[in-house]
């Protein structure tokens, strides 16, 4: 094939595996491409292959092709291939039947149809695990959390250079990346994790890979179970996590935990010897008020109930919107939850705030459905995202799935606005007070001149 000349078409679907030295980016410049979409590309079973394992490339068009070509760092690949899919006739595999370091980059796949060339796919970053020893993995201040507070996550390896990754396993997310930080003679990289919700809940792993390989990983660090622990007034989104943790400072070994209790103690209970109760994915179900007990193994009495806990599940409705209005004077502000669906009940909550979410019923049934929630005073405190949800007082622990987040920042000037009124009330009264004193003076000083002017003809 001459430089810029395009892939002949064949008769039959086939994938074409050509090697071209730096000219094979070109053909989307000199092709016609442009009018058709770009195809999809992934791995098979995961982007992330252990050494010497198979994996397959896979690229699926929208239409049935001539011609499927895969790119590596923009360079045609010389791979074994498989013609089309059995179920399919617009894919095509790539295999690579023995991961090694030189199959890890980022892949790009194309397809032919005729004399037009496809726009070419997403980049697919293809990494190979299990090159180098294994980092720890460790939670500070300890792998429970409660709902609203701060964990940091420390990988920690003994490789001069290099970055580290963090993979939570069942997430399709794009692991967090991390440089080498320094600590005596071992790398560490912490990872932040604040305000922790619900969704944090899940169990990670850690890799590093050297400065000069970055694409090749280490085995993975033991796997950290994180759990996330309710406070009172907790929202729960539908789906996620959540572990409940029964706390005492007595030594009890046995403890128990009831759903929707009164407060006299339950007949029965069944105990277990750990304080955490793990819950979930949760679902409408979970929604409610929770008590623990606890208790000793050798003996069948049980403690006084704890305080309840309200768990709130969320995403269960449409969610309502959220909108800033201005309050009744400067020293307020009204945040406005709203509903085209009939709800009597929503509630406000504040990212990263401890403090259960405030509620408020509806007073008025006329279309739309809303309530005013009033802020105040207007302080810096105030600052932070905002989002309100909508529910039903017959279910009072099902939510709708919350608003956009609305963002409110308090200004400097509005923060000085009451001081800046006091400045100016104590102006006018300077003011006022001068010009009467002013008065004053002149009404003296005219009373004075009779006088002397009677001595001066005597």
């Amino acid at each position: 094939m001459a430089p810029g000349e395009l892939p002949r078409k064949v008769a039959s679907p086939t994938l074409t595996v050509l090697l071209c030295l730096g000219l094979c980016w070109g053909l989307w410049d000199q092709a016609q491409t442009g009018t058709l979409p770009k195809p999809s590309i992934w791995a098979d079973p995961s982007p992330m292959v252990t050494k010497r394992s198979r994996v397959t490339i896979w690229c699926q068009a929208s239409l049935q092709a001539d011609n499927y070509y895969l790119y590596k760092d923009r360079l045609i690949v010389p791979l074994e291939t498989l013609n089309t899919s059995r179920d399919s006739s617009n894919k095509a595999g790539f295999s690579i039947t023995s991961m090694s370091s030189h199959n890890v980059g980022k892949y790009q796949c194309a397809y032919q149809i005729g004399e037009i060339l496809s726009q070419p796919s997403d980049l697919l970053p293809l990494v190979m695990t299990g090159q180098h020893e294994a980092p720890s993995l460790s939670a500070n201040p300890g792998p429970v959390v409660a709902l609203g507070g701060n964990v940091s996550l420390s990988c920690s390896s003994s490789w001069p250079r290099g970055s580290f990754r963090l993979l939570k396993e069942r997430e399709a997310d794009v692991p967090q990346h991390l440089e080498w930080m320094f600590r005596r003679e071992r790398g560490q990289g912490i990872f932040h994790v604040d305000p922790v919700n619900t969704s944090h809940a899940g169990t990670y792993r850690c890799y590093v890979s050297p400065q000069s390989y970055l694409d090749s990983w280490s085995h993975p660090s033991d796997p950290l179970h994180l759990q996330v622990t309710a406070m009172p007034g907790s929202l729960v989104l539908s789906g996620d996590n959540l572990t409940l943790q029964c706390h005492s400072e007595t030594g009890f070994d046995r403890f128990a935990l009831t759903k929707d209790e009164k407060l006299r103690a339950p007949q029965h209970l069944e105990g277990q010897p750990s304080p955490n109760f793990f819950l979930g994915p949760v679902s409408h179900t979970h929604g409610g008020q929770y008590r623990c007990y606890c208790g000793h193994k050798n003996s069948s009495t049980w403690s006084a109930p704890s305080a309840p806990l309200g768990v709130l599940i969320t995403g269960i409705y449409e969610k309502p919107s959220l909108s800033a209005r201005p309050g009744t004077s400067v020293k307020n502000m009204t945040l406005q939850c709203r509903s085209e669906i009939w709800f009597d009940t929503f509630y406000l909550s504040k990212e990263g705030s401890l403090a259960p979410p405030q509620v408020l019923h509806l007073q008025d049934r006329a279309i739309p459905y809303q309530v005013n929630f009033t802020l105040s005073p207007m302080t810096s405190d105030l600052e932070g995202t905002y989002q309100c949800y909508s529910s039903n007082s017959n279910s009072s622990y099902l939510l709708s799935q919350p608003s956009d987040p609305l963002e409110l920042l308090i200004s400097v000037s509005n923060s000085q606005d009451y001081t800046m009124e006091n400045l100016i009330r104590l102006g006018i009264s300077a003011l006022i007070l001068m010009v009467l004193g002013v008065l004053l003076f002149q009404a003296r000083h005219r009373q004075g001149r009779p006088q002397d002017a009677a001595g001066t003809y005597t």
